[in-house]
């Protein structure tokens, strides 16, 4: 059985849908930051300003490659994760990816008041570009699910329904 892995932009809801999804179809549910922040006794926040984002993008690229290696996993990764072409040729050459697309006004309405995300603490057109940037590579998914205005779980059945076609 082949992994299924959630891409998008921050906020885009890949660790509340993986959650979902996890139980609806009974698999293990893995999220890279959260993988990341136990091996590293860290929050990500703290990963930034202790080591810098190259370093955190090489501890991602390390995890994602571990769990390419095992079967049958729901995997949420992290918003630069699934937007690096390297790590998204790994995963769909081991798995499906999905990208639950939303536009950047929802994230900037969902992610307004958390202070985890350094990516956050730029100007908005930096925070444009990058998020432009992003979706190119995102759009190599094998599946596209636009997510604004859908609860979670209506999200969920939807890469349930692509995922059976």
């Amino acid at each position: 059985m082949e992994n299924i892995y959630l891409v998008g932009f921050m906020g885009s809801g890949k660790s509340t849908v993986g959650r979902i999804l996890a139980k609806k179809l009974d698999r293990k549910f893995v999220d890279i930051d959260t993988e990341i922040e136990k091996e590293q006794n860290k929050k990500i926040k703290d990963i930034f300003a202790d080591k810098g984002e190259a370093y955190f993008r090489q501890l991602e690229k390390e995890k994602i490659e571990e769990f390419t290696k095992k079967k049958g996993c729901i995997v949420s990764t992290g918003g630069g994760l699934g937007a690096d072409k390297n790590n998204m040729e790994l995963m769909k050459k081991t798995g499906k990816v999905v990208w639950l697309d939303v536009d950047l006004e929802e994230i900037l309405k969902r992610c307004s008041n958390d202070k985890n995300r350094p990516l956050l603490n730029q100007p908005i057109e930096d925070l444009k570009k990058l998020y432009n940037q992003r979706k190119e590579v995102y759009s190599l998914a094998h599946i596209h699910i636009n997510t604004s205005n859908q609860l979670p779980e209506q999200i969920a059945e939807k890469v349930i329904s692509e995922l059976n076609k």
